[in-house]
């Protein structure tokens, strides 16, 4: 049998360890994106924020 802690999402353990991480949004890259956006309009975004 596995204890519980084994069971954990990874995810989960990596909040506890960084406290200021649950304040983050995860989708903050992608605020500047219109509604309705498709995959291509999704991919030139975040292409040209990595170039930056």
């Amino acid at each position: 049998m596995t204890g519980e802690a084994e069971l954990e999402p990874e995810r989960d353990r990596d909040a506890e360890a960084d406290p200021e991480a649950e304040d983050e949004d995860p989708a903050a890259h992608l605020k500047d994106l219109e509604d309705g956006a498709g995959c291509t309009e999704i991919w030139s975004h975040l292409s040209e924020s990595r170039e930056e």
